[in-house]
């Protein structure tokens, strides 16, 4: 029986620790002051990066469409095998006939 009263001493001894770090606030009071951190969070800092990153693809976005004409790059190009790298033709040619 002596270790069953040790372990609820410890557990009560980490809830009296959780419960002071937050405030030694209990029950309402402390949901209270919890939601009143997160919105103060949310306004001062994940709505103006929200909106910041949506303003910045809305502008982006209006470039891209200011310009029907730019070139955009889909995919890779392929490479030209020729030796020149010419696609009309090999006009330069190095390979000599075979001497007998």
């Amino acid at each position: 029986m002596g270790s069953s009263s040790s372990w609820r001493r410890r557990m009560g001894n980490v809830r009296s620790f959780v419960g002071n770090s937050m405030g030694g606030l209990r029950g309402a009071p402390n949901l209270a002051s919890w939601v009143v951190a997160g919105t103060l969070a949310y306004f001062l800092w994940v709505k103006p990066s929200q909106d910041l990153k949506r303003e910045r693809q809305e502008r982006a976005a209006l470039a891209a469409a200011s310009d029907p004409y730019r070139y955009v790059e889909k995919r890779k190009p392929i490479p030209d095998p020729q030796e020149t790298g010419l696609i009309y033709g090999n006009k330069n040619r190095t390979n000599k006939p075979p001497e007998d």
